[in-house]
């Protein structure tokens, strides 16, 4: 088995379709059929099942384009490592985010970082909890700073930051905050949310909020972006529930108000997964 074999392979099984797949490895679809029939031969199983209109993985195929999409791309990152240590630094750190761990936690991090370790690079890369998950997995992300209630047993989780919800109104909104004493004062307002492809766990957490309030929100607008939600708190068009530390960093003409007696609470947390062979990653952790 050879290296082409398993590009040639993931190529298919990514465009599932061998026409296309041939055009974007740029050889002729008879010698790519030929090049994927050789590789099931050599591991002894059907990978794709194909008719003349359809081209799907078999399981035994979509067990193979995940270890295959892991090695390849482990094979990358590597290179890209090597290239780092021949130029004098120690490697590259890898780093997804929620929007709210850039207000404090991340460039606490860094500052820490620059200072200790100067020769370790960093990406930064703003993802949703569930692509950082499958990043990580596939060495694809080194660092996650996620909102999750739990995660896969090949990674690890550490809490690094608590915090409290709050309400967040446009700066006119008749309840200020000497008088806002619950979130049942806005069981009449649209509310403007994160969306549950942000975060499941947190959606919940907000409508456990406004059910333990006694009414049930009426959801006008979903966003993965705290700054689009804050845009539309600003415009009007409704009011929010997000994490108290997202008010740091905005300069917009909307008002936060923490909730007061509610049980509720968030937690930012750091993921990673310790099979990770990044020499970075081992001495960042200890900062973390």
């Amino acid at each position: 088995m050879e290296l082409r074999h398993l590009l040639y392979f993931q190529a298919v099984a990514e465009e599932l379709n061998y026409r296309k797949a041939a055009e974007r490895l740029f050889i002729s679809q008879p010698g790519l059929s030929r090049q994927i029939k050789q590789l099931e031969e050599m591991l002894c199983v059907q990978l794709f099942e194909r008719d003349k209109k359809h081209v799907e993985l078999t399981v035994a195929g979509s067990y193979l384009k995940a270890e295959v999409d892991f090695v390849i791309n482990h094979l990358e990152s590597t290179k890209n490592q090597l290239k780092l240590i021949d130029s004098g630094k120690v490697g590259e750190l890898r780093i997804g985010f929620l929007g709210s761990a850039s207000n404090r936690v991340l460039p606490d991090l860094l500052t820490k970082l620059n200072t200790s370790e100067p020769l370790i690079t960093t990406s930064l890369e703003e993802l949703s909890n569930a692509v950082q998950v499958e990043m990580i997995q596939k060495d694809k992300l080194d660092l996650g700073f996620v909102r999750l209630a739990s995660v896969p047993d090949d990674l690890e989780m550490r809490s690094v930051l608590r915090d409290t919800f709050s309400i967040v109104v446009p700066e006119d909104h008749p309840i200020g905050e000497l008088g806002f004493r619950s979130v049942s004062q806005f069981k009449d307002d649209s509310f403007i949310l994160f969306s549950s492809d942000y975060s499941n766990y947190y959606y919940e957490q907000i409508m456990s909020i406004c059910r333990d309030s006694g009414f049930s929100p009426k959801i006008r607008h979903k966003s993965v972006h705290a700054l689009t939600i804050f845009r539309l708190v600003e415009n009007g068009l409704g009011v929010a529930i997000v994490p108290s530390s997202l008010k740091e960093g905005y300069d917009l003409n909307v008002r936060f108000m923490e909730i007061p007696g509610i049980p509720q609470f968030t937690e930012l947390s750091v993921i990673w997964k310790p099979a990770n062979r990044n020499p970075a990653l081992s001495k960042v952790l200890p900062l973390i």
